[in-house]
């Protein structure tokens, strides 16, 4: 080889290292930060639960064609089988803690969440959830409390201001409590505007919207609530993006893991097909927005499920559930747009905490 040919392969190679997978000179998108954060949690959705999910379902799921994944171990401080108050925990925390416990370090000690220290530092917040919003994953973002059945106390957290958009079931905590106080009196004088129905929701004009849907759980999704979760989540981005300093905004799938305790596979499967269209209403913005980074991943999979056979054609599968419980199988993660990267590989769970205050560029 002569010099002057080896010039230009090292020149070649130079080019390569700087410009990396763009050769248009522009910093690849992987290294930028995002200004928004949407984090979906599928309660109970293991790998097996979006197989059969994408099996049966008659749409292509948008993760997909996501260019990043990877997994989260599960485990909580006390319990290699985690529960959804510890994992919520970790996820909105960053600390490991015991079953049972919202937003406590193992010695009952209160640790701030994701959401308080982005309120803190001027982003908007959001919590949306098909369960009780007072259930243990919204609640480890926004409470502090070491008993998570504790729902009536935890809806009190709600009137500290740190969310300002949920939306979700449980309105008997905040109107019909055995104190006899009517918190949504109290949420109203602090500028949330309170409704009691889809219709309601999405007529709102209020930058403070407290969405009340079901007096506790709402309903199933192969039930009346199809189609909701994507109407819950569309409403949320649409008051929270106003905040031109950016918003989080966690939206919670929590009937897949209701199902899987019932192992009841369509009901499963028409969960996380309705977590993904919500998925999808996300992802839709973000390519718009071009800032925003989307993560959609589980707290822990329920029923342990394995899915010995089924007929690609037809959209079945032959369902296996091994348990009425939880299990310490990791759970996937995707993730999409600014910083999507971060997430492929094993994580703990505590990493998404860590990691959304380090690309928000948050003070703690």
């Amino acid at each position: 080889m002569n010099r002057k040919s080896l010039l230009v392969i090292l020149s070649f190679c130079l080019l390569l290292s700087y410009t990396g997978s763009d050769l248009n000179g522009k910093e690849p998108k992987r290294n930028k930060k995002p200004v928004n954060i949407i984090f979906f949690i599928g309660d109970g959705m293991g790998p097996a639960e979006v197989s059969a999910a994408m099996a049966v379902s008659d749409n292509t799921f948008v993760i997909q064609s996501w260019p990043f994944s990877g997994f989260s171990k599960t485990s909580s401080s006390d319990n290699y089988v985690t529960d959804s108050a510890a994992a919520g925990t970790a996820m909105a925390c960053g600390v490991k803690t015991k079953n049972g416990m919202i937003g406590t370090s193992p010695d009952s000690t209160a640790v701030e969440s994701i959401m308080e220290i982005a309120k803190r530092n001027g982003l908007s917040t959001g919590l949306v959830s098909t369960s009780a919003i007072t259930h243990a994953t919204p609640a480890s973002f926004v409470a502090h409390n070491t008993g998570r059945g504790n729902y009536e106390d935890i809806a009190e957290d709600f009137l500290k201001g740190t969310i300002d958009v949920f939306i979700g079931g449980g309105s008997d905590h905040f109107n019909k409590r055995k104190d006899g106080e009517d918190l949504t009196r109290k949420l109203e004088s602090q500028g949330y505007e309170v409704v009691y129905t889809i219709t309601g929701m999405q007529g709102s004009k209020s930058p403070k919207l407290a969405g009340l849907l079901a007096p506790e759980h709402m309903d199933r999704a192969n039930d009346t609530r199809k189609g909701m979760l994507e109407q819950m989540t569309e409403k949320a981005i649409e008051v929270l993006k106003k905040n031109k300093k950016g918003f989080i905004l966690m939206v919670e799938g929590s009937q897949i893991d209701f199902a899987g305790h019932a192992k009841n596979i369509e009901w499963l499967v028409s969960e996380v097909i309705d977590m993904d269209n919500a998925v999808a209403k996300a992802y839709e913005f973000a390519k718009k927005d071009g800032n925003t980074l989307v993560v959609v991943t589980a707290d822990h999979e329920t029923g342990g499920l394995t899915l010995p056979g089924g007929n690609l054609k037809n959209r079945t599968v032959v369902a296996n559930f091994g348990s009425t419980g939880h299990t310490a199988t990791m759970v996937p993660i995707f993730s999409y747009g600014p910083g999507a990267a971060n997430f492929s590989g094993i994580h703990e769970n505590t990493f998404f905490f860590n990691e959304f205050v380090n690309l928000l560029q948050l003070n703690k």
